[in-house]
């Protein structure tokens, strides 16, 4: 028996009712021959790890841009920290492991550089719109591996696209990453914020303290735990009421001490102006894109979108490099 179909053997034993099992997947766009050893989901998860965006996330911004200091989130980090929180709701919950890893590894692919700052520029300059999370599909479908995509299942695709708290996956395992998602940024931010200076511990409100702890290993610990205990047994993942709406309050608490705080966002103004610059450059300048950018027109893909695409993969610091390059005079040398 090869091992692929023992490991699809033992989720049908092992695994709760209400998962998504690998051997039931609604497939691939492109039909492919199953691996010997791994299950479809595994085979994702491969992908979404080796691909060239997942590379990228490690110089991409989470919260703060270019922060000074070797502890702060990057995308990267923030990526790994939802992969840990969902896949130990799934594991408690007896759900599939390797789906929840493969939605939670990818779903972060579309974010542009400098974080929701450079998303908001790129929805405002982008005729049709910009979300990450549609973004984040579009990498998987068709941008990496030179246009042919990664060629991922429904259901991991379902999951990437539908992480948002507005929208909602398929599967319970996609729901553990829209969840752990929550859980991640919301703690992670404070971590940062307060080893930025910005808030210290003590500024929380006591009666969000109260109910989820006072410090950032206590607040994961009563979020998952909570999540775990409230969704065994059903076909949902969810928070008892007090958890989710102290976690609503300790993200209001966010937005308003820490992503509206001009000393972290003074430099988000600028933002706007770099993304917008590079957009109406290579949009004037198509030529210069790289041939695999370039080729995306002859599949039909309109020049704004493409020029869309090529910002989006950009690291922060490779934005910033191209916008020097086309703006930024140079020194003259003799040759």
């Amino acid at each position: 028996m090869m091992i692929r179909t023992m490991q699809e053997q033992w989720e049908r034993d092992y695994l709760s009712r209400y998962a998504a099992l690998s051997a039931n997947s609604k497939g691939r766009d492109r039909e492919e021959d199953q691996c010997d050893l791994r299950t479809v989901f595994q085979r994702d998860r491969d992908r979404i790890l080796h691909c060239k965006a997942f590379r990228r996330l490690k110089h991409k911004t989470q919260v703060f841009l270019e922060p000074e200091g070797d502890h702060y989130r990057t995308r990267l980090t923030h990526t790994l920290e939802v992969s840990q929180n969902a896949r130990t709701i799934a594991r408690a919950l007896r759900l599939n492991e390797d789906l929840t890893e493969a939605i939670a590894l990818g779903h972060d692919l579309g974010h542009t550089p400098f974080g929701h700052a450079g998303e908001r520029a790129l929805n405002e300059l982008y005729k049709d719109g910009f979300r990450h999370n549609e973004q984040s599909v579009r990498v998987v479908e068709v941008l990496e591996n030179k246009g042919r995509g990664l060629n991922l299942t429904w259901e991991v695709r379902d999951g990437i696209l539908n992480h948002q708290t507005s929208l909602m996956p398929s599967t319970l395992e996609g729901r553990c990453v829209r969840i752990a998602d929550k859980i991640a940024y919301i703690n992670a931010d404070i971590d940062d914020s307060v080893r930025a200076g910005l808030i210290s511990e003590d500024d929380i409100p006591k009666a969000i303290s109260d109910v989820l702890g006072c410090s950032y290993r206590s607040r994961i610990n009563s979020m998952i735990h909570d999540i775990i205990m409230n969704s065994q047994g059903t076909n949902d993942i969810k928070m008892s009421d007090e958890v989710r709406e102290a976690t609503f309050a300790l993200r209001a608490y966010l937005y308003e001490n820490v992503y509206k705080n001009p000393l972290a966002k003074a430099e988000e103004a600028k933002v706007g102006d770099l993304i917008g610059g590079l957009f109406n450059y290579y949009f004037v300048n198509f030529d210069i894109l790289p041939d695999e950018y370039k080729s995306m027109v002859d599949l039909g893909q309109d020049k704004e979108r493409i020029v869309c695409d090529y910002i989006a993969g950009m690291t922060d610091q490779y934005a910033i490099h191209c916008f020097e390059d086309i703006y930024i005079p140079k020194a003259w040398s003799e040759v």
